[in-house]
């Protein structure tokens, strides 16, 4: 275990309920870190189908519910994304955290901002629908792919790189910090980790947890580090295989979490609850 104590741990991405999700190893690597801050940076879901949701997927979001209990003394915030537009309500109550559209926060005399980075695609915002089309689609291709899902995370590239999706997330990005006197920006949404400087002012993309390359970013007094996580060698391959399971089996999962009975607590309150930015 990493012995360090971050201020803040930040990473986002994650896809649960596509196959390419890596929540398992999401998991692992939060449990070996210390940290007094927690961001989730949008697009922590695929898509509202919690039927896709696997064991691994129900594992990560009991582990944020623990997280959240006011006895760690960890701050959890989850952030809004493209992918999570229409769960946040419902994912505040069930995991225990609030949801943010964009979320600020002072440290070491600096400004920080942390959105995650579709308001700066200008496809993303013009083509809802369209978008939305393409990631059903991509969800029944990862059915369909090969072991490993060479396939899938060769389009997820291609895709970044056609639409230029990494410079304009940054460029978008420098230009709502300097709007709102931030000296640093936090962002998520083309699964690239980057670090990009401009007049002073520093953004951050912290990649994503669907491909090879799994990256998060730690904020502390010795600046912004983005990490690369990396299985134990004795660990890869094993328990990487995904079998098909019923219902019943991810309704125990999500029972083992803790999650089914926090949505029967708070099912009258999802009905009128607004997310406060």
């Amino acid at each position: 275990m990493d012995p360090r104590t971050y201020n803040t741990l930040i990473l986002s991405d994650l896809h649960l309920g596509a196959e390419t999700s890596r929540a398992r190893e999401a998991t692992r690597m939060l449990k070996q870190k210390r940290f007094q801050r927690l961001i989730l940076l949008g697009d922590i879901f695929a898509d509202l189908n919690f039927a896709r949701l696997t064991k691994e997927h129900w594992k990560f979001l009991g582990y944020i519910r623990k997280l959240s209990n006011p006895k760690r003394k960890v701050e959890v915030v989850w952030v809004e994304g493209n992918h999570d537009h229409g769960l946040i309500n419902i994912m505040s109550h069930l995991v225990g955290v609030r949801v943010y559209r964009q979320y600020k926060w002072d440290y070491s005399g600096l400004r920080h901002i942390a959105i995650h980075g579709h308001q700066f695609d200008g496809f993303q915002v013009n083509n809802v629908r369209l978008s939305k089309l393409g990631t059903s689609l991509y969800l029944q291709l990862q059915k369909l792919d090969l072991k490993g899902k060479p396939i899938v995370r060769l389009i997820d590239r291609l895709n970044t790189r056609w639409l230029r999706m990494s410079s304009k997330v940054a460029d978008g990005a420098l230009r709502h910090a300097r709007e709102h006197d931030a000296a640093r920006i936090f962002c998520g949404h083309t699964h690239q980790a980057l670090h990009v400087e401009r007049d002073g002012i520093h953004y951050y993309n912290c990649g994503g947890w669907v491909d090879s390359r799994l990256t998060y970013l730690t904020v502390d007094e010795d600046g912004i580090c983005i990490h690369e996580y990396r299985e134990p060698v004795a660990d890869r391959g094993v328990g990487l295989a995904r079998e098909e399971e019923d219902e019943s089996t991810l309704a125990d999962s999500a029972d083992d979490a803790g999650l089914l009975d926090a949505e029967d607590e708070h099912a009258e309150s999802l009905r009128s609850e607004s997310v406060e930015v």
